[in-house]
């Protein structure tokens, strides 16, 4: 499905582990709890496996990092500032391009607040030297980019960001981040900062200061993220952008009453400017009424809300994933990733993981059967799982060909 050409390079494999930096024994990129087949014929398998090979493939939210097996060696593991990339998961993923997150607040190398912009800095570039040590993976800075690893069976990786607290209030910095190469950016995490309100805030939108963030990410050719921005917030950016933006991991709130996801209206504004909502699957985020026990099943219950809502062009899928034990993580990282925030009063059924979305290998084969057993089109299913990204990606960030050259051009 979709083969990759993978030669079995791991993480910092051109260093010598012990020596240039404390080795941390990782999970394996094989999933941590029973494997999950969504169940279909033989037929319906084909099918997916076509559309897969045939269309391109995005997630627009992961963390492709394998965590270390010792939970409570976590933030130390942090403090050496190395992701150790989840190439042999990658490979078997089925993504053409993934938008990763790298560690975005937990990079606490300098800081216990996380978010800092020397963090931000030494795990992006430390990140960039590893991806540059193989072939597979490649940074993806603009759209030919993912075409390009698509024909060549190779994965385009697109440096994001979650949130703008590091910049402070330097507008400038968005232009480094960019030169770095990030190519998706949230305005704010769950806490507010100098752009505008996170969901922790119950009120409040984007600031004076935020605007002119906006305004430069659009000319830069940043495409705009937020997920974990407030409802006021969110709306003052997607009517401020001159670009679609993207909520690149949510869900309906109507379906979960929580700040964690987002309500009719957002999804509204987002679609009436050309944008996509991408469904989340962390943990005990994308429940409904109908299954408090998070699966795959309530995921798509919230894809289809969101279909119905706006229509096919404008949803697509941000899972969330990462390898290793997710909801261990979320409780030992729980202040920092302010999960009390994003949690609603309805009862549900905790789980040890996701079924069928556990991490980013497994996820967009079981979406990709799943749409295909519902009976989606060929041509809805290609929207969805890389279609309407592309759309949006075409028109927002950087192209020559389209763009020129500068002023100076004849």
């Amino acid at each position: 499905m979709n083969k990759k050409n993978y030669r079995g390079y791991t993480s910092y494999q051109y260093l010598e582990a012990g020596v240039d930096f404390k080795s941390f024994e990782l999970v394996k990129e094989t999933t941590l709890f029973p494997d999950y087949i969504i169940p279909v014929s033989a037929t319906e398998e084909a099918r997916a496996q076509k559309l897969m090979q045939d269309n391109i493939v995005i997630s627009l939210h992961e963390h492709t990092f394998k965590a270390p097996v010792d939970l409570n060696t976590f933030l130390e593991f942090r403090r050496w500032g190395r992701d150790f990339t989840g190439y042999e998961g990658l490979a078997r993923s089925g993504l053409d391009c993934v938008f990763d997150n790298l560690m975005n607040g937990t990079a606490m190398i300098t800081s216990r607040g996380g978010w800092k912009w020397d963090d931000i800095l030494y795990d992006l570039g430390m990140r960039l030297s590893d991806i540059a040590h193989q072939d597979m993976v490649i940074v993806g800075l603009t759209t030919d980019d993912i075409y390009k690893a698509k024909h060549n069976g190779q994965v385009a990786f697109v440096p994001s960001l979650e949130g703008a607290a590091m910049i402070e209030n330097e507008l400038d910095r968005l232009d480094i981040l960019y030169g770095f190469g990030v190519r998706c950016m949230g305005i704010a995490y769950s806490e507010g900062n100098a752009l505008g309100m996170g969901l922790k805030e119950k009120s409040g939108g984007l600031t004076a200061f935020g605007k002119q963030a906006v305004r430069r990410m659009n000319k830069l050719g940043i495409v705009i993220d937020v997920s974990h921005s407030n409802e006021e917030t969110s709306l003052d950016t997607i009517e401020y952008s001159d670009k679609p933006i993207f909520i690149t991991h949510a869900g309906a709130r109507a379906l979960w009453d929580t700040a964690r996801l987002k309500s009719d209206e957002v999804i509204k504004a987002c679609a009436a400017k050309g944008g996509v909502v991408a469904i989340e699957a962390a943990p005990h985020t994308t429940l409904t009424v109908n299954h408090p026990r998070h699966n795959i099943e309530s995921f798509m219950e919230h894809f289809e809300y969101c279909v119905n809502l706006v229509g096919i062009d404008h949803v697509s899928f941000g899972p969330d994933t990462l390898f290793g034990d997710h909801v261990a993580i979320h409780k030992a990282l729980a202040s920092a990733l302010s999960l009390s925030a994003s949690k609603g009063n309805l009862p549900y059924e905790p789980v040890e993981y996701v079924q069928g979305l556990e991490n980013p290998g497994d996820c967009f084969p079981n979406i990709v059967r799943w749409l295909v057993k519902h009976g989606y089109s060929d041509t809805d299913i290609a929207k969805v799982i890389g279609g309407n990204t592309m759309r949006v990606l075409e028109e927002v960030w950087w192209n020559p060909k389209k763009q020129g050259h500068g002023p100076n051009q004849d």
